[in-house]
């Protein structure tokens, strides 16, 4: 076990040794495609083993593992497996274009590696002093993806971006300690203070008016990193700038290591305040968020930025699954992070082929897709509906789950909101993608083939069509051990 916790960190860390030795895109996009896919294999056993114990634990609790973790273990070694093919292709062929030069390529896959490294090492911590920085060092290595381009507007968006994560970094250090001093009157040694199984074992006796206060700072401060509202305008900036397989790491993996964060946080507060104080909170944050995004995605434009903004409304939901609360809120909030993860990360890299064959970010000077580049065009449309929540898709059955978390633990108002909230959603999201992809032949020249190597094409293809395939599958069937996980996961917080 502790050899399989390891590995699964020390191997999304290849790319960057490689990157020691050679600057060019094609090696190191095999070398990263090789070890994104041996990492997704050592997450899915570690994942497993996590099925059949209850816990890990070493060093004082500064390695810890649970179900919980395995879980999101899990999801991220998906999207960093799917955002490697994806580099691969996209950063051979910006090196071809000669858009990205030699110490742009090495140092993409350089903070790549540590991004991907750094978010994975952060779920298997159980000191929640650790987990702040590894989160924070997710962060920086991210932050130098997001301005690779130095372009102006790039380097606008990374300076935007770690300004006000740092913001957010500095309340979640805050909560974090606020909680310590919760937890001053509790027996065992000031280690054992910051440590989730010594937490969660004694949850009961942590001060309240201190517990209150550090999760509300917690809330703030890891929900600026999650995306949720009025702690967003980072995001569509960052996400929209960055080169698509980043933009999908950020979204499907960054964003869902947050709300990892809240969820830890959450289930110390519910023995000690009860449910109704972290329910509240978590309401008020996923409305919001769900009401921001919808608006920003009825205004088209950039698609990135439209993708960007569905990332906060679907982090919105899974704030609000999480405050309905009860075993079906937990099982619908995990269903949507796992599902919501493949979703967005297919489509910011088709956003990436699309980029690259049309030179422009703008929904409305792009149309033909499906005709000018038939697989693209279709993942692009299915990729929406997925996002959207349409079946057959995973999205509208964790989507489903939730609204019936809603109906038995909440108010139908509420859960009424929420479903106006997901037609605007679909009407806009859906709508734009068939704009693109249904369109007319576009008003000036592509610039040619996204990829011009039939190598580059088949890499690109792979994760489209690997997690379409997916969100299909957990559409009409969930595998036994991904339900007997998320169980086991929702048993380790409650």
């Amino acid at each position: 076990m502790i050899a399989l916790i390891v590995i699964v960190v020390v191997l999304p860390l290849l790319p960057a040794l490689a990157a020691a030795f050679t600057a060019r895109a094609r090696p190191l996009g095999a070398i990263a495609a090789a070890s994104g896919l041996a990492t997704l294999g050592v997450a899915i056993a570690l994942a497993i083993d996590m099925t059949s114990r209850h816990s890990v634990h070493a060093l004082s609790g500064f390695i810890y593992l649970d179900p919980l973790s395995g879980f999101f273990i899990a999801t991220i070694a998906v999207v960093v497996a799917l955002a490697s093919f994806g580099s691969g292709a996209y950063l051979r062929s910006e090196e071809e274009r000669g858009e990205l030069g030699p110490l742009q390529v090495r140092l993409y896959f350089i903070f790549f590696a540590i991004f991907a490294a750094m978010m994975l090492a952060s779920f298997e911590t159980g000191n929640l002093g650790l987990l702040w920085v590894l989160i924070e060092a997710s962060t920086l290595a991210s932050c130098v993806l997001v301005g690779l381009e130095a372009k102006a507007v790039s380097l606008e968006a990374a300076w935007k971006y770690i300004i006000i994560s740092s913001f957010g970094v500095t309340m979640a250090l805050v909560g974090t300690l606020f909680l310590y001093y919760a937890a001053g009157s509790l027996s065992g040694s000031p280690t054992e203070h910051l440590t989730w199984a010594f937490l969660f074992a004694h949850a009961g006796g942590l001060t309240h008016p201190s517990l209150r206060l550090a999760f509300l700072l917690v809330v703030i401060g890891y929900g600026t990193k999650v995306g949720l509202a009025p702690m967003h305008t980072w995001l569509p900036d960052a996400h929209s700038e960055a080169p698509s397989p980043a933009s999908a790491m950020l979204s499907a993996a960054l964003l869902n290591t947050g709300m990892y964060a809240i969820i830890r946080f959450q289930a110390l507060t519910i023995p000690a305040l009860g449910s109704g104080f972290a329910r509240h909170v978590l309401l008020i944050f996923g409305f919001a968020s769900v009401i921001v995004g919808t608006l920003f995605l009825v205004l088209r434009g950039n698609f990135k930025r439209m993708f960007a903004y569905s990332s906060i409304e679907q982090m919105g939901v899974i704030a609000i699954a999480l405050g309905f609360g009860g075993v079906l809120g937990f099982y619908g909030a995990l269903l949507q992070i796992l599902t919501h993860a493949i979703g967005k990360a297919v489509l910011f890299l088709t956003s990436g082929d699309i980029v690259l064959r049309y030179r422009t970010r703008l929904v409305d000077e792009v149309r033909g897709v499906l005709s000018i580049t038939p697989l693209t065009g279709a993942v692009l449309l299915l990729g929406a509906l997925a996002v959207a929540g349409s079946p057959p898709f995973g999205l509208f059955l964790s989507e489903f789950t939730i609204v019936r978390a809603g109906l038995r633990h909440s108010s139908v108002v509420l859960v009424a909101l929420l479903l106006v909230m997901l037609a605007i959603v679909f009407v806009a999201l859906v709508g734009a993608a068939a704009s693109m992809a249904l369109g007319g032949a576009p008003d000036r020249p592509t610039a040619g083939p996204a990829y011009v190597e039939r190598s580059s094409r088949l890499l690109a293809a792979v994760p489209l069509v690997a997690g379409l395939g997916a969100l299909v599958v957990l559409g009409v069937w969930i595998p036994g051990g991904l339900d007997t996980l998320i169980m086991h996961s929702i048993h380790a917080i409650s």
